[in-house]
């Protein structure tokens, strides 16, 4: 086996979870941000059950839906 090709698997990279350090929030918010700007509308976001995979991953349920902020406020 040619060893030149081989790269080296950085263990401590991968066990470690960046992840972990986002709140929550910060993940509603930047999803939020980015389907209102997909869609042209005010979305809001909810995160609930995270679950954090060995391997630097993340499962969990998201809810997305139309913001009716913008239009309370021009009552």
């Amino acid at each position: 086996m040619n060893q030149e090709n081989e790269k080296d698997i950085d263990i401590n990279r991968i066990l470690h979870n960046k992840l972990k350090s986002i709140s929550t929030d910060s993940l509603e918010a930047g999803i939020s941000r980015v389907v209102s700007e997909l869609v042209g509308e005010d979305y809001k976001c909810s995160i609930g059950n995270i679950k954090y995979t060995l391997f630097s991953g993340a499962e969990f349920n998201i809810k997305i839906e139309l913001s009716l902020k913008s239009d309370e406020t021009q009552l």
